[in-house]
């Protein structure tokens, strides 16, 4: 009787399960789509049961498939991580690592970062997720996730990469238009561009002003004509002076050193986003991670500017 589970499939199936289609796989894999195809049917005759649900455009997995997937990427690790630890990995990163981290953040800073690591490190096979939202922190998909904001599970392993403040800002004409606002409840006056992200209270702007005893937080509910999940969109829109915005410094420090934003109510604060890199307990003895998170750190740290 042949075994209902080989370790060569561990591989195959978690790859396959990444690419979301047979031909996807078949590109990933070097391999012709009947060929993968004809792989996957003998692991589920292996099996007993069905795997993947096919379709002529993707593929779902079954929850047997789910379940094979999440033990298949635990063991990878697990064989990876004991490799690692027995030195055969010790000097030289490999092997694959799962990066995610948000759509604009992505495309800007991991992106061109991963590029610059895999040069340093060939022997690394980098896949790049990008998303309008973090994904949940249970989920094994990833080995490490870019995120804006300290997780609020302490199951997870969280490293503070760079300082992000949120800044409020307007382009000078709509200023000009409009005037400036030079209070917190001022905004309640203006034209404020909505940006809906993550699991944050949309429409309301929390803002915190003074010093010691005197200090306070006030909770602004904002309106706007316009709203949107895409903070790029959000920051053109604010260039082409359609409102106010509160957008994170990394994404607009640029237009606000050239003068096609200005800041407002510098003496309030707001809700900070710095940069954290999240991975789980059980991936801080891999080389590769670390590594990963060691170079990500140094290129954020060398590209943080202060904005005043």
């Amino acid at each position: 009787m042949r075994d209902t589970v080989q370790p060569a499939d561990l591989s195959f199936f978690s790859t396959l399960a990444a690419s979301g289609s047979l031909s996807a796989a078949a590109r990933e894999l070097g391999l012709t789509a009947a060929a993968v195809s004809k792989r996957l049917t003998q692991m589920e005759q292996r099996a007993g049961v069905a795997l993947v649900n096919r379709t002529t455009r993707r593929m779902t997995l079954t929850p047997e498939g789910e379940l094979y997937l999440e033990h298949a990427r635990r063991i990878l690790d697990e064989i990876g991580e004991l490799a690692e630890l027995l030195g055969s990995a010790k000097k030289t990163p490999k092997g694959l690592l799962r990066v995610t981290a948000t759509l604009g953040f992505g495309r800007s800073h991991v992106g061109p970062a991963i590029s610059r690591f895999v040069a340093r490190y060939p022997l690394v096979s980098v896949q790049l997720q990008l998303s309008v939202t973090a994904p949940p922190l249970t989920d094994d998909s990833f080995d490490v996730c870019i995120r804006f904001g300290e997780p609020p599970d302490t199951r997870v392993v969280a490293r503070r990469l760079a300082p992000n403040r949120r800044l409020l800002c307007a382009a000078p004409s709509y200023l000009a238009a409009h005037g400036i606002p030079l209070t917190a409840h001022d905004l309640t006056r203006h034209n404020c561009i909505g940006i809906r992200q993550g699991d944050e209270a949309y429409g309301v702007w929390r803002l915190t002003s003074g010093r010691g005893a005197a200090r306070k937080t006030e909770a602004v509910r904002i309106k706007g004509s316009l709203t949107t999940n895409d903070g790029e969109i959000a920051v053109k829109w604010a260039l082409e002076g359609h409102g106010i915005l509160m957008r994170a410094e990394w994404d607009i420090r640029q237009y606000l050193a050239d003068g096609s934003l200005v800041r407002l109510l510098p003496d309030h604060d707001t809700p900070n986003a710095d940069i954290f890199a999240v991975y789980s307990p059980r991936h801080q003895m891999s080389n590769r991670i670390r590594a990963f998170v060691d170079f990500i750190a140094r290129e954020l740290e060398g590209e943080v500017g202060v904005v005043v």
